[in-house]
């Protein structure tokens, strides 16, 4: 079973062109699924059933994992066995018949203008690792991109003459996004007196954040900083690197930005996807209707 795995996640590479953490996600999910059946005393695919599906897929909801994990574990078994019938491996497809269960959405959790800030301010701009978290949270919070595509951008990505950067996002789409003045100021103040101090001996290194060695700052060394700063700044809510992304879309159309415009610069291929910020506009506007109207108080 495994080789047919290795089958698909090169088909996913090469003939879809998704993007390296989508395909590990992929490879994950369906890991964890031929596991299952192994355990299960079933030893190769043509054995597997609809039946071992469901009993995976309960499994999982037995072990508390949430209804969008197990919808995306189903998504991508689905996906698995019509690749292999596609490919004319199995003649038959568990999951044909099977219906498909809409994820519960769960609205975004988002920062405030304030905590925002807080956060922002929080790196020690008189060292230079605070010079260059600052500019990285000013960029991620003015562009909204993803944490992947913030920390593969290369220094020939970013134009602050021009006030634009250049992302590649998922299937090797390239969109470009404005950059707010403030990231201008942080960005040009990191590359220009930290940046060059921090490459060390990697001289030919491009990437445009790095790490104390020198290297590209990894996305496990972001997490870390992000939950440092946000302790730092006082913020109890829960916050992941996301969050900062939520809250950029949040806060444009919080101001008057249109949804296209919106979708565009997160690089969402459906607009169905950017939609549900504005519940989350409308959900803050109603809890400041309920906090501030005479009327509306218990």
């Amino acid at each position: 079973m495994k080789p047919y795995l290795r089958m698909f996640i090169d088909y996913l590479a090469v003939e879809r062109g998704l993007s390296n953490n989508t395909i590990e996600a992929y490879e994950y999910d369906i890991s964890s699924y031929i596991n299952f059946l192994i355990k299960s005393a079933v030893h190769s695919l043509e054995q597997s059933t609809s039946m071992h599906v469901l009993t995976f897929l309960n499994h999982l909801k037995h072990d508390g994992k949430s209804s969008s994990t197990i919808f995306r574990r189903l998504v991508a078994i689905r996906t698995f066995y019509r690749f292999l019938n596609e490919e004319r491996i199995l003649t038959h497809n568990p999951t044909a018949t099977m219906g498909t269960p809409k994820p519960s959405k769960k609205l975004p959790s988002v920062l405030t203008i304030q905590e925002m800030n807080k956060l922002l301010a929080a790196p020690d701009m008189s060292t230079l690792s605070g010079m260059r978290d600052r500019a990285m949270l000013e960029v991620l919070y003015a562009t909204g991109v993803r944490v992947s595509e913030l920390l593969s951008l290369n220094t020939g990505a970013i134009q602050t003459s021009m006030g634009f950067v250049k992302v590649t996002g998922k299937g090797s789409k390239e969109r470009i996004i404005p950059l707010g003045r403030m990231a201008i100021i942080f960005l040009k103040e990191y590359m220009d007196f930290a940046r060059n101090t921090m490459l060390k001996r990697s001289k030919t290194e491009e990437a445009l954040f790095l790490n104390h060695l020198g290297l590209r700052m990894t996305r496990q060394g972001f997490w870390k900083l992000i939950k440092k700063y946000a302790q730092d700044a006082g913020i109890h809510k829960e916050i992941t690197p996301h969050t900062l992304r939520h809250s950029f879309a949040t806060h444009l159309l919080d101001g008057g930005a249109d949804l296209r415009s919106v979708q565009e610069m997160l690089g969402h291929a459906d607009i169905s996807t950017t939609q549900i910020y504005t519940h989350v506009a409308k959900t803050r506007i109603q809890e400041v209707y309920n906090q501030t109207h005479p009327r509306a108080k218990k």
